[in-house]
């Protein structure tokens, strides 16, 4: 079958979010074909270039969401009424009272009964009968750019604030207000505008795989408006949740509240729609799967997918469990504030009054700014914990913490990093899927971890699991595994066991050919599938394709390309052949009804 495969700042970009396990996916499933749809996040992304693509990859076609230039449409007076209509729609579902976000998602998916419940229902279809309005538009005119930065736009959004009945927030925006979140419905909305959405571009898919939700899953969307090609969708990290998380801290943490509120509401109708329209979505893990589920997706849908990690470097490491050092704590991952290494460094000092030998390695880069300066207070507050000592287990001036990278000479790979030590620690106040953790797993050490994200999910009792922002419990827990090495020993054994049977590339490839085949096996048939000379191939069409019934439809219209990958053959354009076989079809299956 051929994928369309929909990213947003990831693959096929060297420096792109969520590359490695794409590219695991796409050379895992030779036996399918992928059309890679990318949207970039910044122009140095796209001159950093790609990485190498597989055979199998028949085509890229990108877009930028960082910049969209004037496209010099200039719409008609009834194109102008259109695009008034529809985005006077979508801004007023934005502004329409009651619950929002997430909260308005769930409602609006059914899950909740009374008035209230019809309300955000009927709002729900409003923004969707409004998006699709505006992809149309954008279809017949050429483009959406020059409307969404119009006057006309920020006026329409002005009268839905206004409206009665609109939140409080949307109700206090002021003029700065409107024109900033109207900047962000245009970023938003660019995918709309995209030459995506043809025959020979999307419509040719049998099969749409958004790698996250948010603008990479809006293509998808479209393909399934138009095209009624289903969508899947995975989501390693919520989009949604990471947008309510950046808008506390990010640039739109300064932002006015009724500025937060109605992005807040945008992102959350947006959720809320791909999932209600995707065939699929793969979380995961059961931290995102239940985000999934508060936001409206049906749990029937909902497939927990845990990503695939190469457990290849980890082998010699995992077969040989012996540590280098058994009075060792290693923290391996990316240093920032998220992290907690202060608590980390705490607790440290209360495992040295208990156990004065033991030794802590924080293996990882600072990333950014932000990044930096977190490491350099984390280097402080080491040396001020533990100044150098004159007398003891070490010698004089040699800090118990040490601070490294990887391909160091005491730590040339991740692999050697995690052998180092007896125990793995890891202190975060926020996680997603901590592959930190798998990580270790894999190479058979024993765990100390904080209550957050997936973590839970992941250790599955191979590993300690403390409160976060808890340095004394996280000593204790510390202390109890340096001094039991048979337990660390079991544990270790547990923990690479169960990484090799739920964390591998393996897995993932399989669970995904598996879902492919799946949605695939029950969507009704568009199409006939040919060969290079126009007739049809033979067991292309499953054989319910030849009989009446709800399961069945017209053929709509017929593959833009020369059938499956295994009937080689170019790229074609419906010929007349292909409209003889299409009527063909037809008359079987009116024989079939007869």
């Amino acid at each position: 079958m051929r994928i369309g495969l929909l990213t947003e700042g990831g693959y096929p970009y060297v420096s792109g979010d969520a590359r490695l396990w794409c590219d695991r996916l796409v050379r895992g499933l030779g036996q399918h074909e992928f059309d890679i749809y990318a949207l970039s996040c910044s122009e140095r992304q796209e001159d950093e270039g790609w990485i190498e693509l597989p055979s199998q990859v028949s085509r890229v076609r990108t877009a930028p969401l960082w910049t969209a230039g004037d496209d010099g449409v200039v719409y008609g007076r009834r194109a102008r009424r259109r695009f008034a209509e529809c985005y006077g729609e979508l801004v007023a579902a934005l502004c329409a009272g009651g619950t929002g976000g997430a909260g308005g998602a769930q409602q609006s998916s059914g899950d909740s009964s009374g008035e209230s419940g019809d309300v955000c229902a009927s709002e729900a279809d409003r923004f969707s009968s409004a998006l699709y309005g505006l992809a149309e538009l954008a279809r017949d005119e050429g483009g959406l750019v020059g409307a969404l930065r119009s006057e006309r736009a920020v006026r329409a959004l002005e009268r839905a604030c206004r409206a009665p009945g609109t939140l409080r927030p949307a109700r206090e925006a002021r003029v700065p207000d409107l024109l900033a979140v109207a900047a962000h419905l245009e970023h938003a909305l660019r995918p709309l505008s995209l030459d995506w959405y043809e025959d020979d571009g999307l419509g040719s898919a049998d099969l749409c795989h958004a790698a996250s939700g948010g603008a990479a899953a809006l293509p998808g969307l479209l393909a399934r408006h138009f095209f009624g090609v289903p969508l899947l969708v995975t989501e390693y990290g919520v989009r949604l949740r990471t947008h309510y998380l950046a808008s506390g801290a990010g640039p739109t943490a300064e932002a006015a509240p009724s500025v937060r509120a109605l992005l807040a509401a945008f992102h959350g109708r947006l959720a809320a729609e791909v999932y209600r329209r995707a065939a699929c979505v793969t979380p995961g893990n059961a931290h995102a799967r239940r985000w999934q589920e508060r936001c409206g997706a049906d749990r029937d849908k909902v497939r927990t997918v845990y990503p695939g990690m190469d457990a290849s470097h980890f082998a010699e490491v995992g077969e040989a469990p012996e540590c280098t050092d058994p009075d060792t704590l290693v923290w391996v991952g990316r240093i920032e504030p998220a992290k907690d290494l202060m608590s980390l460094l705490h607790a440290f000092a209360e495992v040295r009054k208990e156990e004065p030998k033991t030794r802590l390695r924080i293996v990882g880069a600072a990333v950014g700014a932000e990044g930096e300066a977190y490491l350099g207070h984390c280097k402080a507050l080491a040396a001020q914990l533990f100044p150098d000592e004159a007398e003891g287990p070490h010698t004089v001036g040699d800090n118990p913490v040490s601070f490294e990278e990887i391909g160091g000479p005491e730590a040339p790979t991740v692999a050697e990093a995690y052998a180092s030590g007896a125990v793995t620690v890891l202190s975060s106040v926020v996680e997603g899927f901590p592959i930190s953790l798998v990580e270790a797993m894999f190479c058979g050490r024993a765990t100390v971890s904080t209550d957050v994200g997936a973590v839970v999910e992941v250790i599955g009792g191979t590993g300690l699991v403390v409160p976060p922002r808890n340095p004394r419990a996280l000593a204790e827990a510390c202390v109890t595994l340096l001094r039991d090495p048979e337990r660390r020993a079991r544990l270790g054994a547990a923990a690479r066991a169960r990484a090799l049977e739920l964390f591998t590339v393996e897995q993932n490839i399989a669970a995904f050919h598996g879902i492919y085949l799946e949605i695939v096996s029950h969507c009704p048939v568009n199409r006939v599938a040919l060969d290079r000379t126009g007739e049809p191939l033979p067991f292309a069409v499953p054989a319910e394709a030849q009989l009446p019934g709800r399961w069945t439809g017209p053929v709509a219209r017929v593959a833009a390309r020369g059938g499956p990958g295994w009937a080689a053959g170019p790229p074609v354009r419906e010929t007349a052949p292909a409209r003889a076989a299409s009527s063909v079809v037809a008359r079987v299956a009116a024989e079939g009804a007869r």
